[in-house]
């Protein structure tokens, strides 16, 4: 157990287990014959040529065993099919007898709601290698995918085609057209878009036999397959219909009202729509795309109440908006404090103390004006509605992306509220006819009251969708039993109010009321249906229909762990909700760059949180199993530590914290390398080495070139830095005076040593701005050995800085020009309970000088290129925005593009075994801005050493860009 209470002074200690267990409780342990099983297939696909991956490392297997709800099921083995063959290769092995009862189940993005894609048996990664663009069809509008694709990255792909896949998703840069094709996603705008099944022209699916294509002649052996389904389905079609509400957001899954539209055609394809996998395998997919509109304009408004906005629903239609959604109060105020409503103009923003609903009124369309005059109403109405307060019209497409991500994030946001007890998502996609949203309101608000629950809301209420997620700690088991009945109470609700109790989310673990919603009669027909396509009942089991196996229970399918004991360092693990969020494809954002570079799920924030979770879980009751620890420490050391996950993750999961807390147990009970020991060593005795390096300075090549051989490392810096002496402060020169306008230089180890480039240019280019720079004498801060789990060395550091900076901060100000650094200084001091002075970023510095003060000019044709650090990115998000304006200040315009991590991360580009994750992230992200003919800076040591050793350019600190342009 990693401990960090107050009785222990704040400080993570290893707490041993207190006796030996009595069994032991490692959560992927298997049975022998099952074990023996697996371990069959996974040697039988090989020898038959499966081409893609196979695997039950076991974090890997913890990482497929949650999604976004509150279950757990750890399956047995990970398959990523490359192909279609795949499919059918791996169907075709499972048909053996010794197989017979192994479920597959297919996951894509796994962001569901409900455990849609958890189950025991084989989970097929479909996102990993199946997620290429087929074919686009510029001319009649439609698309072929691959079930792995993601959302956002299909849009990017035909964005140039003026075409788009209509579906607009909170979760766009994760989720998966298979899984949205799987659960019938829907999203922002479906009142005049549709669901996902409203945007589907045709689907093929493997079977052991072969492919199945809905776009041509079904082969032989396809036939009898298709007319059993096709009985079953005209035989319970109308008692299917007659159970349907006839809503914008229907009711789907083996839709067999579509399905048999007609007498003489069967589109046996519209079964798989919303039917999550438990019919077979997708393979490729065929959308439906709709033109983009040139024209976009956002209304936002603010409410008294969350009652008045979503009254303002139904007379916002007259406008005929695309979308209108809404945002509670709760969520307004965790948005509030996380500081994501600085997006909004400040006549939306609550003062102190005040609590605001809003409404979002989005408008699309190409003729200008014909869409101003609809916002000329949208206005109208908003100024005679109840509680309005504030309302703010954008017609910019970079602030409408950015207001719509303040309503975005509150799917995470509702994540972050503290202690044990949060809002969860069980009844969250309910959908009534808009006209009915008040009274179904009042009455689920009254069943959350009489259970004592508070919760947090928002929604899409043109259509009547609202996602209510009442607060609950379902690691008691009073919560737990809350869970079924707030669920039967809310489904009774539904009906009540002429609704459906699945609207968006699809169904999951939830499907376990489906047979009560669609009656005896329809439900045979969906066993009917199942039968033909899965006689074996093999693909995920236990969801929606089955044919003579159990249907898995709200409350009886295992839930996974909410809360860590209080204080343990490994909390935060626990807290991660399955959102997803960093599991983006986008190269441009700085989450998650092992991800991006493996789409590995076990080298995400949200794989290694599950992989921590269930390693805690074994280390607490003391068994360990050797080989699971191992896989751990594997996918812990792909993270490259850039702590975008402690910021940008709407529960900031700080994955680098927690490799710290679980490196600092690991090596209690075993030893570290000699590469570990040496770096350790080097940062500690850094000062030395600085203090001789006029006198080891020639040796110095020959010392890196034997340093790379013990560390296993490449690339290290064959150069000590060598600076005047007169630029350096010592401890003894604070008791003395300092000149006016001088600013104290604090910085890294490895900066001191290595990069005489930048201090030159932060002197010289602070001193051309009229300042008088001075160096402090460097004492290492503690980072090596905090990312190695030396907690103990990183303290005693620690305190020796923080010391020194104390008694510097009354002389100057202190100034720190290494991002890495000064992150550290803000995000780890404090944690550990290390109290630091300010240490202001430069661009800080400067931004808040130029209050008092102007700068000289300068003028410069050439373009200016500012590249940012990937931890100050996203640990200060207005970073780039600051350097914009110091540059302005003196006359000079740059650029700052979004550029995601350049694969370096200190020194985890520097060791051999990280080199080609390393390259693979500079090439995807960094290196055509390096190779364009831009005067390029960098405010990261690690980014520009990344860029001269892969692409012979270094780029020079920003001040060095402005002292060029200044001289």
């Amino acid at each position: 157990m990693l401990d960090t209470s107050p009785e222990h002074g704040g400080k993570t200690s290893r707490v041993p287990p207190a006796s030996a267990p009595q069994h032991c409780e490692d959560s992927l342990i298997m049975p022998n014959s099952l074990a023996n099983r697996v371990a069959e297939l996974a040697s039988a696909l090989s020898r038959a040529g499966f081409g893609g991956e196979i695997d039950d490392d076991g974090a890997l297997l913890a990482a497929m065993s949650t999604d976004n709800s509150v279950y757990q099921i750890t399956p047995d083995l990970v398959v990523a099919p490359r192909s279609a063959d795949d499919l059918v290769l791996l169907l075709r092995v499972l048909d053996q007898p010794r197989f017979s009862g192994l479920a597959v189940t297919a996951r894509g993005g796994g962001t569901g709601t409900n455990g849609q894609a958890l189950n025991r048996g084989i989970i097929v990664d479909m996102r990993r290698f199946m997620n290429r663009l087929v074919a686009l069809n510029a001319q009649d509008g439609w698309a072929e995918v691959e079930p792995g694709m993601v959302l956002d990255d299909l849009n990017a792909q035909i964005r140039h085609s003026g075409w788009f896949f209509a579906p607009e998703t909170s979760t766009s840069t994760r989720c998966t057209i298979g899984g949205m094709v799987s659960t019938d996603a829907s999203g922002k705008g479906s009142r005049i878009y549709g669901k996902t099944s409203d945007n589907i022209l045709g689907l093929e699916i493997a079977q052991s036999q072969g492919l199945l294509n809905s776009l041509s002649s079904p082969p032989d052996w396809a036939r009898p397959m298709l007319a059993q389904a096709e009985l079953a389905a005209r035989q319970g079609r109308q008692a299917f219909m007659d159970n349907t509400p006839r809503l914008n957001r229907r009711y789907t899954g083996y839709d067999i009202e579509r399905a048999c539209s007609g007498h003489d055609g069967f589109e046996w394809w519209r079964l798989f729509l919303g039917a999550e996998g438990t019919l077979g395998l997708l393979s490729r997919i065929r959308v439906k795309l709709r033109r983009i509109e040139k024209e976009k304009r956002l209304v936002v408004a603010g409410f008294g109440s969350f009652r008045e906005a979503l009254a303002a629903a139904t007379p916002l239609l007259a406008a005929d908006p695309t979308a209108v959604e809404v945002m509670d109060e709760t969520v307004q105020a965790l948005a509030d404090d996380a500081g994501i409503l600085d997006r909004l103009p400040p006549a939306l923003r609550a003062r102190a103390g005040q609590r605001i609903a809003y409404v979002f009124v989005e408008m699309n369309g190409n003729d200008a004006e014909l869409l101003d005059a609809r916002v000329s109403s949208c206005k109208e109405i908003l100024r005679h509605l109840p509680g309005i307060l504030a309302d703010h019209l954008s017609c910019d497409l970079t602030e409408i992306r950015g207001l719509w991500a303040v309503r975005s994030a509150a799917v995470g946001l509702l994540g972050r509220v503290d202690g044990g007890a949060r809002p969860v998502a069980f009844v969250e996609d309910t959908v009534v006819p808009p006209e009915n949203l008040p009274a179904f309101l009042d009455d689920f608000l009254d069943v959350l009251t009489r259970n004592h629950l508070g919760f947090g809301i928002y929604g899409h209420v043109d259509v009547g969708c609202l996602h209510i997620r009442p607060v609950l700690n379902l690691d008691e088991t009073t919560d737990r039993q809350r869970l079924v009945t707030v669920s039967d109470a809310v489904f009774d609700l539904t009906r009540k109010h002429g609704g459906i109790f699945w609207g968006e989310h699809g169904k999951g673990v939830r499907g376990a009321y489906l047979r009560d919603w669609i009656g005896p009669e329809a439900y045979r027909a969906l066993q009917g249906v199942k039968a033909a396509f899965d006689p074996q009942n093999r693909f995920n089991p236990g969801k929606l229909v089955t044919n003579g196996g159990s249907i898995m229970g709200i409350g009886s399918t295992p839930f996974r762990r909410f809360n860590a004991p209080p204080g343990d360092a490994l909390s935060n693990a626990f807290r991660c909700n399955g959102n997803a969020q960093c599991l983006s494809y986008a190269a441009t954002t700085p989450m998650c760059p092992s991800f991006k570079a493996t789409a590995d799920l076990r080298q995400s924030p949200k794989g290694r949180a599950d992989a921590l979770r269930d390693w805690h879980r074994s280390r607490l009751s003391g068994c360990v199993s050797p080989q699971r620890e191992a896989e751990l420490l594997a996918a812990l050391d792909t993270c490259l530590g850039c702590k975008a996950c402690a910021s940008s993750c709407p529960v900031q999961v700080d994955i680098p914290a927690m490799r710290s807390a679980f490196l600092a147990d690991y090596f209690q009970r075993h030893s570290r390398s000699l590469g570990d020991r040496l770096v350790l060593w080097a940062e500690r005795f850094s000062p030395a080495t600085l203090r001789l390096a006029p006198v080891i300075a020639p040796f110095w090549p020959i010392a890196a070139r034997i340093g790379e051989w013990m560390t296993a490392s490449v690339d290290l810096p064959r150069r000590l830095a060598r600076l005047p002496g007169d630029i350096w402060l010592d401890e003894d020169d604070l008791a003395g005076s300092l000149p006016t306008g001088t600013v104290i230089l604090v910085q890294d180890w490895f900066t001191a040593l290595f990069d005489a480039e930048a201090q030159r240019d932060v002197i010289v280019g602070l001193t051309a701005l009229g300042y008088h720079p001075r160096l402090l004498r460097m004492r290492p801060a503690g980072k090596a050995a905090h990312a190695a789990g030396d907690l103990a060395g990183f303290r005693q550091m620690a305190e020796r800085l923080a010391d020194l900076l104390r008694r510097a901060e009354i002389r100057a100000p202190l100034v720190a020009f290494e991002p890495a650094f000064g992150m550290m200084l803000r995000q780890e001091y404090p944690k550990a309970g290390i109290d630091v002075p300010r240490v202001r970023m430069v661009q800080e510095f400067l931004l808040e000088e130029l209050q008092t003060r102007q700068f000289p000019q300068a003028s410069a044709k050439d373009r200016l290129l500012l590249m940012s650090h990937c931890t100050e990115a996203t640990a200060l998000p207005h970073s780039t925005d600051a350097w914009r304006q110091v540059f302005a200040a003196i006359g000079l315009e740059v650029d700052t593009p979004q550029a995601g991590c350049c694969g370096m991360a200190g020194l985890f580009g520097h060791q051999a075994r990280h080199q080609d994750m390393s390259r693979k992230l500079f090439d995807m992200s960094w290196r055509s801005y390096l190779e364009s003919d831009a005067d390029i800076a960098a405010t990261g040591f690690s980014c520009r050493c990344q860029g001269k050793r892969l692409s012979g350019r270094t780029p020079s600190h920003p001040l060095g860009l402005i002292a060029r342009h200044l001289s």
